[in-house]
């Protein structure tokens, strides 16, 4: 017997996300996060490291590699090496919060206390605990479901929004695998889009231009890139358009499960609610833009 129709379409899921994230995003690049790492003696990328896996305890470098993904192996053992023996997860889960909270209510201004981030965070509230539903399979968003609810509509709002964007990460992670993509053929791939720049990539992700050449080298074995006369403009090839399709499409699919518990109209609702909030972080630069 068929399955009823899912009452959240996977395009809706993608666009709710996209619309909202900016309100998580923005603690990877707000000065409030950096500082206060650096309070705990964490420099450099080791914040981020340790701030988003601190859900997860006081996990390994290798644990971090294989749910971050794409990050390259030897900079998060630069990263994470001794950090657990000199800062508890707690401290930095705690510093994380804080900042979170003190940067978007910079970013915001008078908007941060209205009903309108209320009305937001209840909606984001009720995908995110119907996601929490269902954290097999998600070891990096199980640890992040496992914390505390904050208790202010601007926390919860944040908060509810990690707990999305992690739920889509993971999913986002089980498609790269079931195609066969490590972790640099994944940023090659997206490089090949054009969607970011290439010195974003290359300047966050850790990976030598070796590596990164030769990737790209697979990737054009596979005949999913066209050759190309230097490693910064790639481009796909038909076939690894359809395959870029397919991850995308498979992964909007993942996050619907989600979104399902407010439907079309709340997720229409939420991104109404949210698009001012997330214009005003991205103006203010909270998204390293």
């Amino acid at each position: 017997m068929p399955s009823a129709p899912s009452p959240v379409s996977p395009v809706t899921a993608r666009k709710t996300w996209r619309t909202v994230e900016p309100l998580h995003g923005m603690v990877y690049f707000a000065p409030e996060a950096a500082e206060s790492y650096r309070r705990l003696g964490l420099e450099g990328q080791s914040g981020y490291f340790a701030s988003r896996s601190a859900p997860m305890g006081a996990v390994s470098a290798g644990t971090v590699v294989a749910t971050f993904y794409n990050f390259a192996p030897s900079l998060v053992a630069r990263s994470m090496n001794g950090l657990w023996a000199n800062v508890a997860p707690s401290d930095v889960l705690f510093a994380r919060r804080e900042a979170a909270a003190a940067a978007l209510a910079r970013m915001l201004g008078p908007a941060a206390d209205t009903d309108d981030v209320a009305l937001a965070a209840d909606l984001a509230a009720r995908a995110a605990l119907r996601a929490c539903e269902r954290t097999e399979g998600r070891p990096l968003f199980a640890g992040h479901a496992g914390l505390p609810w904050p208790e202010t509509p601007l926390e919860r709002l944040w908060h509810a929004q990690t707990l999305l964007r992690e739920f889509r990460g993971d999913g986002h992670i089980a498609q790269l695998v079931n195609h066969g993509l490590d972790g640099i053929e994944a940023l090659v791939l997206h490089q090949a889009t054009g969607e970011l720049p290439v010195s974003f990539l290359r300047q966050t992700r850790g990976w030598t231009d070796e590596e990164w050449a030769d990737a790209a080298d697979r990737l054009r074995g596979r005949g999913w890139i066209r050759p190309a006369a230097t490693p910064e403009h790639l481009a796909l090839s038909e076939e690894g358009a359809a395959v870029r399709q397919d991850i995308e499409v498979a992964t909007d699919r993942l996050s619907v499960y989600a979104y399902e518990a407010i439907g079309e109209e709340g997720c229409d609702t939420l991104r109404g609610l949210a698009r001012p909030f997330s214009r005003a972080v991205v103006d203010s630069s909270g998204l390293g833009t």
